[in-house]
C-alpha cells in the first residue's frame, strides 16, 4: 500500500478541479495517508475483492483500494470529482487505471443492475447527513456484499453498534441487524480531514450474513413496524403502536401473539422480536381481526 495523497496533493487537486469542499455535499477529504492505510487494513479487502466505494472524492482511499482489490467501482455525485478521479489514477498509478469504474450519480439512485460487476465489499467515507440511508440502501440493493466498512460521525457509529437497552439503541441499531452484525472498528479524529469537521468519526464494520434471507417484502414490512415502534419510544409498545395498528387493543393482541410484553418499550427489543411482531400483525390482518 504505497500510493497515497497527502495534504498538499489533496489541496492541489482540489484547486485544479475548482473544488471548495462544501458541507452541503458532506465533502471532508481525508488528508492523512496513515489513516487511509488503517481504513484499508480494517476493510479486509484483498485481491479477490470487488470493492464498491461511495464518495471517493479526490481519491485518497481509491488509490490504495485499487492496489488491494481486483476491481473498484466508485460512485461520486460531484461531476468535477468523478471526471478527475480517472485522471488522477492514470497520472499516479497508470497500471491500475483499468481496474477503476466511476459512476457519476447520487448513490441513493444507484441500483445493483447498473454495476458492471457484483461487489463483495463496500468501503465509504459517508456524509454525516445521509450515512444511514445510504448504508441501508446498498445493503438491501446489493446482495453480493459480504463485508462493509464505513466511516461515519461517531454518534452514528455508536448507534449502529448499540445493543438493546442502551441509550443509543434506536432505528439504525435494529435495522442493521437485518443484514448482519455491526461492530466498531476504530475512532477517527477531526484533524485527518480537510476541512476538519466539528465532530469525531468512527469506523463501523458490518459482517454481512443476511440472517433473514433476501425476502424484500418481509424486510419492508419489518422496517415499517420498527419505524412505527420507535416513533413513540417513550411510550409502551401497546400505546406506541396503537395508531399504526388501529387501536390499543389490536396493538396488545399483536404483541401478545408475538410473545412480547405490551408494557415493553421499543429500545428493549432485538430485531428477532420485531420480525415476530410483524408476522403476528400479518396473521391478525389476514384473519380480519
Amino acid at each position: 500500500m504505497g500510493t497515497s495523497l497527502g495534504a498538499g496533493a489533496v489541496r492541489e487537486l482540489a484547486t485544479r478541479v475548482g473544488i471548495t469542499p462544501t458541507k452541503k455535499l458532506g465533502q471532508n477529504f481525508v488528508i492523512d495517508p496513515n489513516t487511509v492505510r488503517y481504513i484499508i487494513e480494517q476493510s479486509r479487502v484483498d485481491s479477490d475483492s470487488i470493492a464498491l466505494e461511495i464518495g471517493p472524492g479526490l481519491g485518497s482511499l481509491t488509490l490504495m483500494l485499487l492496489e488491494q482489490a481486483s476491481h473498484v467501482i466508485a460512485i461520486e455525485i460531484d461531476p468535477r470529482l468523478s471526471e478527475q478521479l480517472p485522471i488522477t489514477v492514470s497520472e499516479m498509478c497508470p497500471e491500475l487505471a483499468g481496474k477503476l469504474e466511476v459512476i457519476n450519480r447520487d448513490a441513493m439512485q444507484v441500483h445493483a443492475g447498473e454495476l458492471e460487476a457484483a461487489p463483495s465489499a463496500l468501503i465509504a467515507n459517508l456524509p454525516y447527513n445521509v450515512a444511514v440511508p445510504v448504508l441501508l440502501h446498498f445493503l438491501a440493493e446489493v446482495p453480493s456484499l459480504r463485508n462493509v466498512l464505513v466511516m461515519v460521525q461517531k454518534e452514528v457509529a455508536d448507534r449502529l453498534c448499540a445493543g438493546p437497552g442502551s441509550r443509543t439503541y434506536g432505528i439504525p441499531s435494529v435495522k442493521i441487524q437485518w443484514f448482519g452484525k455491526a461492530e466498531a472498528a476504530g475512532n477517527i479524529g477531526k484533524n485527518v480531514f480537510w476541512p476538519a469537521p466539528n465532530v469525531d468519526s468512527g469506523l463501523v464494520r458490518v459482517n454481512v450474513s443476511h440472517p433473514y434471507g433476501h425476502n424484500e417484502v418481509l424486510r419492508r414490512e419489518v422496517f415499517q413496524v420498527i419505524d412505527a415502534a420507535f416513533a413513540h419510544r417513550r411510550k409502551t409498545l401497546r400505546a406506541g403502536l396503537a395508531n399504526f395498528l388501529g387501536s390499543p387493543a389490536v396493538s396488545e393482541q399483536a404483541l401478545t401473539t408475538a410473545g412480547i410484553d405490551p408494557r415493553a418499550r421499543a429500545e428493549t427489543l432485538e430485531l428477532e422480536a420485531f420480525v415476530r411482531l410483524t408476522e403476528a400483525i400479518s396473521e391478525l390482518r389476514l384473519s380480519g381481526r
